[in-house]
């Protein structure tokens, strides 16, 4: 790992006048240049289709920085360090222009050799791009090379294993870096240190005093214009396979024997070997789909998922999951990690809950209520934070518990100085940090998982879909679902969880 705090490299981010580089990338690097994490050695090339003068590509990016981040003085100095160049991803004479280019630059600005390449665009090209970069000598350099690409990786196992068996031809295993943004966040990243920094913590977190953990990712949008995309992937892949598995192995692995990216990695993928494999009726009976429906919020018509565009009239995608997940190891046996993810619910919020076993015998009853249990929230996002759930006794009050919440938030005490996902994966790729990226194994062992689920799925038509209305928080099933073993989903709203 290059331990530099200020990395020299020369970016080249493929798809660069597409959404993902406009709203997300040129901002997060601006943010690294006005936090003083880039050196005055970087260059970034923006690569797309589109013919593009250099000025008018270096316009764009200032418009892009300007509407996430308003106007700077040192605008101007940021994007002099930026070039286009118009290319044709099938075409070896457009990659041999871009080396070129690449060459001139990494003279003038002194980067020693050291190339980045972002795909930012559409995963089909993924495979040849990577072909033509070894192939065109874009990847004959004498500093480091490391490819960035995003998620989807493959839609499935084979897929999956076809694209890394042609990457793998031009790039090493630990040259690849896999992005997903939740490994990114601030909160995510944090869960390493709540378990393993905090006395109070580590020696509770095992199946003697944890009784259910949930893992809840709402979203209030629909598919919006990604109706043809969702159409092939639906929330189990969009989501479950990558960003909920990532966050359920973070919670559940065993502590590292150093914080290094390898030694994590080797513990997050003991908890996907652990992970009990659903076949067949046990699909059905762990795990819940849904689809939403039109609904008539606040009165106002909402479409259900079958009359976005470029949706079928009867289809059988899933835009809500609900899942019960069995680790099959010694800390977590009987322990259930319940995931749901889902669109057009009734709030956006990321959160985890941690609910602890109650005490053996309630002294602090009254008319027979019972005491809450003690939970532990972490917070992932829209608010970003941890709360503590414990029972104190009532002021004014004798003999009798109440719920009280301890809190701690980013957003209140220093929001302005946390690091947007994408800003610090790109700082962590630039300086050879890999531990919050997928590696391989990871993402195998997460598609095998997944596949057979998808594969029961796929060939039984979902009962009663549309089952339920947009605005709210999925289907009665998944209430069912935790009912079952005696729990219920705790709210994911701001508020007690009383």
């Amino acid at each position: 790992m290059n331990n530099s705090e200020n990395p020299t490299a020369l970016i080249m981010i493929f798809g660069a006048t597409g959404d993902l580089a406009k709203r997300k990338l040129f901002p997060s690097l601006y943010r690294l240049f006005k936090r003083g994490k880039l050196s005055e050695r970087y260059c970034i090339i923006g690569v797309a289709r589109r013919e593009l003068t250099n000025s008018a590509f270096q316009e764009s990016v200032r418009q892009s920085i300007e509407e996430a981040e308003g106007h700077h003085d040192d605008l101007n100095e940021f994007i002099t360090h930026f070039y286009y160049h118009s290319h044709d991803v099938t075409d070896s004479s457009s990659y041999l222009a871009l080396k070129t280019l690449a060459n001139d630059l990494d003279t003038h600005y002194q980067l020693e050799g050291n190339r980045i390449f972002y795909l930012a665009m559409a995963p089909e090209f993924f495979g040849t791009i990577a072909d033509h970069l070894k192939s065109d000598g874009l990847t004959d350099v004498d500093g480091f090379k490391r490819l960035v690409i995003e998620k989807p990786f493959g839609h499935d196992l084979p897929s999956a294993i076809e694209l890394n068996n042609r990457l793998r031809q031009a790039f090493a295993e630990e040259e690849v870096y896999r992005i997903d943004h939740y490994l990114g966040k601030e909160m995510v990243q944090n869960i390493e240190v709540i378990r393993f920094a905090n006395a109070i913590f580590e020696p509770l977190w095992n199946n003697r005093y944890i009784s259910n953990i949930q893992v809840t990712s709402s979203e209030v949008l629909g598919v919006e214009e990604r109706g043809r995309y969702y159409e092939n992937s639906g929330a189990l892949r969009d989501m479950v396979q990558n960003h909920m598995l990532q966050m359920v192995a973070l919670l559940a692995m065993e502590p590292p024997i150093k914080l290094t990216d390898e030694e994590i990695r080797s513990e997050k993928v003991k908890v996907f070997r652990a992970l009990k494999s659903l076949e067949g009726e046990a699909v059905k009976e762990n795990f819940v789909r849904g689809q939403y429906g039109p609904s008539n919020k606040n009165n106002e018509p909402i479409n259900g998922y079958r009359q976005e565009p470029m949706v079928k009239a009867d289809s059988n995608t899933e835009t809500f999951v609900a899942g019960k997940l069995i680790i099959d190891n010694f800390r977590w046996a009987g322990v259930p990690i319940f995931i749901r993810t889902g669109k057009k619910m009734a709030t956006k919020s990321t959160k985890i809950v941690v609910q602890f076993k109650d005490i053996p015998m309630n002294l602090y009853y009254q008319h027979e209520k019972t005491l809450n249990p003690n939970l532990l929230v972490i917070h992932i996002q829209p608010d970003e934070g941890i709360s503590l759930y414990l029972n104190a006794q009532k002021s004014g009050d004798t003999m009798n518990a109440t719920p009280v919440k301890l809190n701690f938030s980013n957003n209140s005490v220093d929001h302005m100085n946390t690091p947007e996902a994408y800003e610090r994966l790109l700082y962590d790729c630039m300086r050879g940090d890999a531990t919050n990226f997928a590696h391989w194994d990871e993402v195998a062992l997460s598609w095998s998982f997944v596949d057979k689920i998808s594969q029961v799925w796929e060939n039984q038509q979902a009962e009663q879909f549309p089952n339920y209305e947009a605005g709210t928080m999925g289907p009665k099933a998944a209430d069912e679902l935790l009912e079952k073993d005696g729990f219920h989903w705790w709210p994911v709203e701001s508020g007690d969880y009383r």
